[in-house]
């Protein structure tokens, strides 16, 4: 067996998938492209970027459809108008007209003061939701200073699915208003329940407008 052919055989495994070693630096010299379904796990693809400014409420109403599976939004330095607004979400099944999906849902919340003076690890009752289609808080009491912000993820899965309800999970860090301000980690995740597709996400304040921030839109291969 010559070297070539040695090396190549000890870099496949017996049911002919590639080992990580057959892969280096070198070997991707000439590669201009990896075919979509060739990375385990697929890939994210950007759909939409919306910036913030002074607005209202920021939707999502094109794009959620039944070409990717599962969605995921990614929150970038949010900032509230004013102390103490919490941001929220909302689903509509009528491609936006109305976000009033019935929802049920968890909500706890780890945080810290900036003095040191509490940490907290803690169940909210009063931010989550039992079959009820009003939004739902994702961060509360965010704090309005300049510098401050929130940033995080959230996933809403198969949405175009007309058997099945919504699961979503939300996970969020920022900074919560308080004397002095906490930074705040609340984790929330439920399910709209409802079988039919869900195809615009709504992101809004509990007052006042999102005063700056991005909030881009990916589909998952």
């Amino acid at each position: 067996m010559g070297t070539i052919t040695r090396t190549f055989a000890n870099n496949i495994t017996t049911s002919g998938v590639f080992k990580p070693t057959a892969f280096n630096n070198a070997s991707f010299d000439n590669v201009t492209s990896v075919p979509e379904g060739a990375v385990e796990g697929g890939s994210m693809v950007l759909l939409s970027t919306q910036t913030a400014s002074s607005s209202a409420s920021i939707s999502f109403t094109t794009g959620i459809d039944s070409t990717y599976k599962d969605y995921m939004f990614i929150f970038n330095s949010i900032h509230p108008q004013t102390d103490g607004e919490s941001f929220m979400v909302n689903f509509s099944t009528d491609g936006g007209s109305n976000y009033n999906v019935t929802k049920t849902t968890t909500h706890f919340i780890c945080g810290q003061r900036e003095d040191n003076s509490g940490d907290y690890l803690y169940y909210t009752t009063s931010y989550d939701l039992a079959e009820s289609t009003a939004n739902q808080v994702i961060f509360e009491t965010g704090d309005g200073d300049s510098d401050s912000s929130l940033s995080g993820t959230f996933s809403l899965f198969n949405p175009s699915s007309t058997t099945y309800v919504k699961h979503f999970i939300s996970e969020i860090q920022g900074v919560s208003n308080g004397t002095p301000n906490y930074s705040w980690h609340p984790f929330v995740a439920g399910y709209g329940n409802t079988t039919s597709a869900i195809n615009a996400v709504q992101f809004t304040m509990s007052s006042g407008n999102i005063d700056a921030g991005t909030i881009q839109m990916f589909g998952i291969l």
